[in-house]
Parts: structure tokens; sequence; C-alpha cells
């Protein structure tokens, strides 16, 4: 089994002065850089209380958990609603470093979150004003707000390289 590849981006050292969504996106950049780390697909995602404290965090785990459900956005909303002892996570933000998926997308809307940040757009498979607009349907009963273009650059190098790297040298995500 060859070894992962070294992720050739520095984690961010987020500053406890001002807690804000440049500060909550950075921890989920660094989140992604531990999916790296572990030949995961690096997307990163946390969840802030109405506090502003940071309830869950996660990455990405398909692989390590054999799982396609194990997005990091699926992982931290379970963590979060454990954390609070409730399902309805309405006064929660997520942080993802990435659009979230048709499966991630829903999961926010049925989990009542209040908003959700992401970095970069994904125009395949984003669920939120990427490919389509999951949290715009009509009928739905919950509408989060969403919010992209925090940490844009550094989260979308970031996945880009992962897999142009793989693609250069000839390495793909481990298939176990």
């Amino acid at each position: 089994m060859k070894q992962p590849i070294e992720c050739p981006f520095p984690r961010l050292f987020p500053s406890q002065l001002e807690k804000n969504e440049n500060f909550y996106m950075q921890h989920a950049y660094n989140e992604s850089i531990s999916a790296w780390e572990k030949d995961e697909v690096p997307i990163g995602a946390v969840i802030v209380d109405a506090t502003g404290e940071i309830i869950a965090s996660a990455h990405n785990q398909t692989r390590k958990c054999k799982d396609p459900t194990a997005h990091a956005e699926m992982l931290a909303i379970t963590m979060a609603a454990k954390r609070i002892g409730d399902w309805r996570l309405n006064e929660c933000k997520l942080f993802v470093t990435k659009e979230p998926c048709p499966m991630c997308a829903g999961a926010t809307i049925i989990g009542r979150i209040k908003e959700v940040y992401f970095a970069f757009e994904d125009p395949k498979m984003g669920a939120m004003g990427g490919a389509t607009s999951l949290h715009e349907l009509q009928k739905s009963n919950h509408k989060p707000l969403v919010h992209s273009g925090i940490l844009r650059d550094e989260c979308l190098q970031l996945t880009q390289a992962f897999f142009q790297i793989r693609r250069q040298t000839g390495i793909s995500p481990k298939k176990e």
C-alpha cells in the first residue's frame, strides 16, 4: 500500500481575537488538510452554535469508513446533533470548504441549519447554487441562508492540487 502524498499546504492559525466567518472557514480548511493527510478527498466542515462555539468539526472519511455518506458535512451534522441533543440545528451555522452535494445540502435542510457558508462552488454536483439549488425549493419548510466565497481561492487550490498531484504521479486515492 502506498503512503499518502504529503499535503503541500500549511495549516492556518485562526486568531481567537475575531471569531468571524473567516475564522470558522479557516478551521474547516484545516479539517480539509486532515482529510488530505489521510488520503481522503480534502473537504472539511465545522458547525458553530448560536454563541459562536464550534460544536462539531469533520473531514471526508468515505474511504476510511467505506461509506459513501461519510462526507464532512454529514459527519459534522451528526456530531452537532449529538452535541446539542436535538436533530434541529436551527441556530447553527455550517462552514464547509466546498459547496455541498445534493446529499449534504439535503441534510442541512432537513437538519434545519440556519446558515451555510461554503468556500467555492461545484458546478457539477453542487446543490446550493452550483448545479442546482435545493435550498430554494418552493415548498420546502426550511430555507437556510447560503453564502459563498470565504477563503475561496485557498480551498479551491487545495482541492484542485489534491487531484492534480494524483494525476501527475499516477496515484489515485486508495481503494480499500
